[in-house]
């Protein structure tokens, strides 16, 4: 009987009867069909930017290095504008964090930073940065505010999330000696945290550095803005050094991240 049972088992699945699953793909072909000709996708279109394709790497080789002294004040510009927006962000966060954990904050402060947290996650940072150049203008203050916005949100909520998660054991102890609201924070909160929220730091400014090239294309300073400009100027092989230069700029970003990372373990 057992051996019938497990002869006749089947995994499960996601939607079920077969019936159920043949629904579901049906629709989901529809869906294909549907999007693909409400986009206009012009097959000749495609084929005839193929040429051009070739034709752009072709131009973008060798890479054009002589220019070396825009290229590194544009990637100096883009490493600043990701450190200094990473730290402000950090700091920004602390108050964000403590105020959108549930267990710390009053639910008033609380519902009020949670909303502060889902808006500034709407947008992306492209879209952020152009708000912040049509108010500033172009330049690195558009680029640096815009990352430090960005990271305040991400940390805070980080932030957040590890203080709802914490041990409540030497909160209620430092709390049950008399501490006042900045003692807890400091002998019971801060000690649970502090590692994890290294972590997500160095993360954050890890990606920082990759943001920062590209919000530059909108304007907001940065390697990025000189990456737009040698585009525009039909300059390819300018272009194929400044891309090189990033993915370099970003390797080195990642191997710091995970160099540091591993030491805070």
């Amino acid at each position: 009987m057992h051996a019938n049972q497990a002869a006749e088992w089947r995994p499960p699945t996601i939607f079920g009867t077969r019936r159920r699953r043949a629904i579901v793909w049906i629709g989901f072909a529809l869906y294909i069909v549907w999007s693909v000709t409400s986009l206009d996708v012009d097959a000749q279109r495609i084929l005839a930017g193929i040429p051009r394709a070739f034709d752009i790497l072709a131009r973008m080789f060798p890479p054009n290095f002589e220019r070396w002294e825009i290229l590194l004040s544009g990637m100096i510009e883009s490493i600043q504008i990701a450190i200094a927006a990473s730290i402000a962000g950090l700091v920004l966060s602390i108050p964000i964090g403590i105020c959108a954990a549930r267990n710390l904050a009053p639910k008033p402060i609380y519902l009020a930073a949670r909303g502060l947290i889902v808006a500034g996650r709407t947008f992306h940072e492209v879209i952020i940065a152009i708000f912040f150049v049509k108010l500033f203008g172009f330049g690195p203050v558009a680029g640096l505010l815009t990352l430090a916005f960005a990271s305040a949100i991400f940390l805070g909520k980080m932030l957040a999330e590890d203080i709802e998660n914490m041990k409540e054991g030497p909160v209620e102890a430092v709390r049950a000696v008399g501490a006042s609201f900045g003692q807890v924070i400091y002998y019971a909160v801060l000690p649970q945290v502090i590692v994890k929220s290294l972590g997500v730091f160095i993360y954050r400014l890890d990606a920082n550095l990759r943001h920062s090239t590209v919000i530059g294309i909108v304007g907001a300073g940065g390697i990025g803005q000189t990456l737009s400009a040698s585009f525009s100027r039909y300059d390819f092989d300018f272009s194929s050094a400044i891309l090189i230069t990033i993915a370099l700029m970003v390797a080195v970003g990642e191997w710091f991240s995970d160099w540091v990372r591993r030491r805070l373990r």
